[in-house]
């Protein structure tokens, strides 16, 4: 029984990675960079005209048909069904590409900015706005004393290729610098893309190392090891949230983040409601505008939050809204570790492609034999000891009132002149 158990669950996993294989989100809301080169010339005055290539979602759905169809009632099999939807939802997105539908199967994959979070009170939107009210206040400071050093592409596509080549040895992907990309960088398991014409700086070489490298391809890598869970491998909206959360978290716990980074994160969620609610690519585009003061910056954030929907406004593409959220949820669920004494769970977050709520299955996966430990880690989590101690003492603050002991500082420096520091 256990073996015609172990077959089945292989069986489906591999039905549902053929399925992910075919839901290429990214490369299919794809621009191509004459829109932008137009939209410049005209001087952002006219919406840009995009289209997009058929999608077939048959297949998709078929492959997904067929993996219900050998499901059956258990913890694991709920497991599988969530995977299945997700790459069900994915296709209808793709299916809907450039109609206001799109928006709806967006939502139903990533969320949208209003979406109560796991605390019932708060939504993406209000986290974006809590932190740029933070971001607001040290803006003086920033611009005056935290220096920039710039980085080419080129310089960039060295560091990154010396640092996957430590870490992965002869499973380190190939490292590309290309004129066309849907973000300034993108892994994959056997390549890194750097956008060619994107601005870079000292902080994003680290940010890349950590968020690109350390996570997305150490988990696609540990994933494609998963000979009875392939599905583990496969990148799909479905694990999004918690894929780009835990690269958010690397970002912070290598001390890699920076104010830039997190005004980019939130602003791209302020700009997917001025969508929802209505406003067009031209007014999202002088949002950023006044952000980035950067035409081709702006021009990219804006290709963010219209991909796939609808540039007049009121169906944008959503998945920029998970990375708050999910930084959010994977911070918490740490401490949650530490908290129940179940640290033996935290190497289980690398072994592929995962949500945070399929951790009690893989659980049972790994007793099964199923799910085997990662091949990689990032660094900052192979060491424990400093992990282990640092999400304690991040828990341990949550037993203070810091409500009040907030206040008390806010009041003592109420009456403290500014000081004049040097550069």
């Amino acid at each position: 029984m256990s073996e015609q158990l172990n077959k089945r669950i292989t069986r489906i996993c591999g039905l549902l990675q053929s399925a992910a294989s075919q839901t290429r989100v990214l490369s299919h809301l794809r621009w191509d960079g004459q829109i932008r080169d137009k939209f410049l010339a005209d001087a952002a005055l006219e919406l840009p005209v995009v289209e997009y290539p058929a999608y077939d979602a048959e297949p998709v759905l078929e492959l997904v048909a067929e993996a219900r169809r050998l499901m059956q009632q258990s913890p694991i099999d709920d497991w599988l069904e969530r995977q299945a939807l997700a790459l069900e939802n994915s296709a209808r997105m793709l299916l809907a590409c450039g109609t206001a539908e799109f928006f709806s199967w967006s939502r139903s994959v990533y969320g949208a900015p209003g979406d109560v979070l796991l605390d019932q009170v708060s939504t993406a939107l209000t986290l974006a706005g809590d932190f740029d009210d933070v971001l607001q206040q040290l803006n003086g400071f920033y611009g005056s004393h935290l220096d920039q050093v710039d980085v080419t592409s080129d310089e960039l596509a060295g560091k990154l290729e010396s640092a996957v080549a430590e870490m992965f040895g002869p499973d380190a992907p190939e490292i590309l610098v290309v004129d066309e990309l849907s973000a300034n960088a993108l892994a994959g398991r056997e390549r890194i893309r750097i956008r060619r014409n994107a601005n870079f700086s000292d902080k994003d070489v680290d940010q890349l190392i950590h968020h690109e490298a350390g996570i997305h391809v150490a988990t696609s890598l540990n994933g494609m090891y998963q000979q009875h869970l392939p599905v583990l491998g496969s990148a799909h909206p479905g694990t999004t949230r918690t894929q780009e959360g835990l690269a958010v978290f690397a970002e912070f716990i290598t001390g890699s983040m920076d104010l830039d980074r997190l005004r980019r994160l939130s602003d791209r969620i302020i700009a997917i409601q001025m969508a929802v609610d209505g406003a067009d690519f031209i007014e999202v585009y002088h949002y950023f505008m006044e952000r980035t003061g950067s035409r081709q910056q702006s021009f990219e954030n804006s290709r963010r939050v219209f991909r796939g929907g609808v540039l007049t406004g009121g169906a944008p593409f959503t998945k920029d809204i998970v990375y708050l959220d999910g930084l959010i949820r994977v911070h918490n669920f740490l401490r949650a570790l530490v908290a129940n004494g179940r640290a033996d769970c935290m190497l289980l977050l690398f072994c592929g492609k995962l949500d945070l709520e399929d951790i009690p299955v893989l659980c049972e996966l790994s007793q099964m034999g199923l799910c085997k430990q990662p091949r990689y880690l990032p660094s900052w989590a192979s060491d424990m000891r400093f992990l282990l101690s640092y999400l304690a003492y991040s828990g341990f603050l949550n037993t203070i009132n810091l409500r009040k002991i907030s206040s008390h500082y806010e009041n003592l420096l109420r009456s403290a002149p500014l000081v004049e520091m040097g550069s």
